[in-house]
C-alpha cells in the first residue's frame, strides 16, 4: 500500500517544528491536497492546532502508552484518507522515555518506515550546520533523514553557505530555508502553546505561515520525499471490540476543557457510546438522559470566575453524581470537581465539591512525564492491582484528599515510585493522569460497562 508520509522532527524542543508543521499543513491544503496530520507523543495542544490548519482531526501516535500495533492501526486507518500524512515529532528526534528510545520520534519513524525531515534552527550557525545534520543522520542509520529545513536563517549569503555545506559535503537535501519573521509568534502559557479553542488570531497567523512556507520551502521536493516512502503492508492486528455498549456519555468540552485524545473519543464511539458534548462554563446543566460523564483536562484555572459563577452546572454535576451516574475526570476535570481551587494569584474559588480537598496552582511545574498507574481500589476504570499507562502534566497540586479514597499508586514521572494519587469512590474517579483510552481498552470498556449498568438500573 502506498502511503505518502513524512515525519517533521526537531533537533530539540523549540527548533520550530510546530510552526513549520502548521505552515506545511495549511500550504498543502491550499494546493488542494487532503492532508492528514499526526502528532508523536502525549500532546493535546498541537493536534488542536493541526486540525485548524488542515481541516482534519489530528491523531496521537504514542508508542509508550500504546503498543506498536496500536500506533500502526491508528496511522494506517487515518492516513489512507489523505493524499499525504504529516507527522509532527516530539522534543528532539531521538528523545524518548527516560533517556531511552521508546516513544521517541525516531521510534515512530522506524515503525512506520517514514522519511524524516529534520528541522534545524540555523540562527548563529554556518558550517556547524553540516556537523549537526551529519550527526543526526548517522546516529541511527535505521532512521532515514531524507531532508532538512533550516529555520531562522539570515540573508542570502547565510542561505548559500549552509545549503552548500549540507547538500555537497553531507549529502542531505535542503528542502527549505525559512527566514526570520518577527511578526510570526505562537502565543504561549504555562502548559505550552495557546490552544486553538482560545486562539482568536489563529486564522491570521496561519495566513502568514502559509505565505512564508510557500516562499521558503520547496513543497514539490517535500512531496517527492513523501511519495518515495516505501510501500507498507496495511496492518489490522488490533482486535476489534466484541462488546457494544448502547450508552450516552456527556463530554465536557469548551475553552476550559479541551484536552482529549481524538482516539479516546473515537474508541468510545467504536464501543457503541453516543457522545454528547456540553460546556461546563456556559450550559446550565449536564445533558439529560446521559449514562455517564467524561471531564477531560484543559485550563480551568484560566476560567475560574465563570466556572464558579455557573451555579446551575455545579449543582447539576452534584445531582448527577448523587444519582449514581459514573463520572470520570482527568487533570483539569479533577481540579474543577474539587472543593476549592486557588489560582496563581492566591484567589480562592469554589469548585463543584465532589472531590474532597483543595487545588493550589504552583509557580513551577508540579508533574511531567509518563506514568504507570496501579489501581489501589475498585473503580469505574479498574480493579485493584490493574495497571494503566498514562501521562501527567500540571502546575497544580492537591491537598486534603482522604487516603482511604486513593485511586492509584504512580510509578515513573516526577516523584518517588509508589506515590498515591487520584480520588476513587463508588461512581466517581478523578485523577491528574491522562489516559489514552484506545491504549487502555480495558479501562474504556469498564467505564462504559459502568454506564450501561447504571442505565439498566433506571
Amino acid at each position: 500500500m502506498r502511503v505518502p508520509r513524512v515525519v517533521l522532527a526537531g533537533t530539540h524542543s523549540g527548533a520550530g517544528k510546530t510552526t513549520l508543521t502548521l505552515g506545511l499543513l495549511s500550504a498543502l491544503k491550499k494546493r488542494g491536497l487532503i492532508v492528514q496530520p499526526f502528532k508523536v507523543g502525549p500532546d493535546y495542544i498541537d493536534p488542536g492546532l493541526h486540525r485548524v490548519a488542515s481541516g482534519a482531526d489530528s491523531h496521537n501516535l504514542d508508542a509508550w502508552m500504546g503498543t506498536n500495533d496500536v500506533v500502526q492501526e491508528v496511522f494506517y486507518r487515518h492516513s489512507e484518507l489523505g493524499h499525504i500524512s504529516i507527522i509532527e515529532g516530539v522534543m528532539g528526534l531521538f528523545d524518548g522515555m527516560r533517556d531511552g528510545d521508546c516513544g521517541s520520534t525516531a521510534h515512530i519513524a522506524r515503525l512506520l518506515q517514514a522519511p524524516v525531515i529534520l528541522v534545524v534552527n540555523a540562527r548563529g550557525m554556518a558550517r556547524s550546520c553540516g556537523a549537526l545534520v551529519k550527526g543526526y543522520r548517522d546516529f541511527d542509520p535505521s532512521v532515514n533523514v531524507a531532508g532538512v529545513i533550516f529555520n531562522n536563517v539570515g540573508g542570502p549569503r547565510h542561505v548559500e553557505s549552509i545549503k552548500k555545506i549540507v547538500e555537497e559535503e553531507v549529502g542531505v537535501p535542503v528542502l527549505g530555508t525559512v527566514r526570520r519573521y518577527p511578526n510570526i509568534n505562537m502565543p504561549e502559557r504555562h502548559l505550552g502553546l495557546l490552544p486553538a479553542a482560545e486562539h482568536g488570531g489563529l486564522e491570521g497567523l496561519l495566513e502568514e505561515l502559509t505565505t512564508a512556507v510557500a516562499e521558503d520551502v520547496d513543497l514539490d521536493r517535500l512531496l517527492a520525499v513523501a511519495r518515495d516512502a516505501p510501500p507498507v503492508e496495511e496492518k489490522r492486528t488490533v482486535e476489534r471490540p466484541k462488546e457494544s455498549f448502547r450508552v450516552r456519555v456527556a463530554v465536557g468540552r469548551d475553552e476550559a476543557f479541551n484536552f482529549y485524545y481524538q482516539d479516546s473519543l473515537d474508541y468510545l464511539e467504536e464501543l457503541g457510546a453516543e457522545l454528547v458534548y456540553f460546556s461546563p462554563q456556559y450550559d446550565s446543566c449536564v445533558p439529560s438522559g446521559v449514562d455517564g460523564v467524561y471531564l477531560g483536562g484543559g485550563f480551568p484555572e484560566m476560567f475560574l470566575p465563570r466556572l464558579t459563577r455557573n451555579l446551575g452546572m455545579r449543582d447539576s454535576l452534584r445531582q448527577t453524581a448523587a444519582s449514581g451516574i459514573p463520572i470520570y475526570a482527568e487533570c483539569g476535570g479533577l481540579m474543577y470537581l474539587a472543593e476549592k481551587i486557588v489560582d496563581f494569584d492566591g484567589h480562592v474559588f469554589d469548585g463543584v465539591g465532589l472531590v474532597p480537598g483543595s487545588i493550589q496552582m504552583q509557580p513551577k511545574l508540579e508533574a511531567l512525564g509518563y506514568v504507570t498507574a496501579k489501581s489501589v481500589t475498585e473503580s469505574i476504570l479498574a480493579q485493584p492491582g490493574e495497571e494503566l499507562r498514562g501521562h501527567e502534566f500540571h502546575y497544580s497540586k492537591m491537598t486534603g484528599r482522604p487516603d482511604l479514597c486513593t485511586a492509584y499508586k504512580l510509578y515513573g514521572g516526577r516523584g518517588h515510585d509508589g506515590r498515591t494519587e487520584g480520588y476513587a469512590r463508588e461512581n466517581l474517579l478523578a485523577s491528574y493522569v491522562h489516559l489514552h483510552l484506545r491504549s487502555n481498552p480495558m479501562a474504556a470498556r469498564r467505564f462504559l460497562r459502568a454506564c450501561a449498568g447504571r442505565r439498566d438500573e433506571d
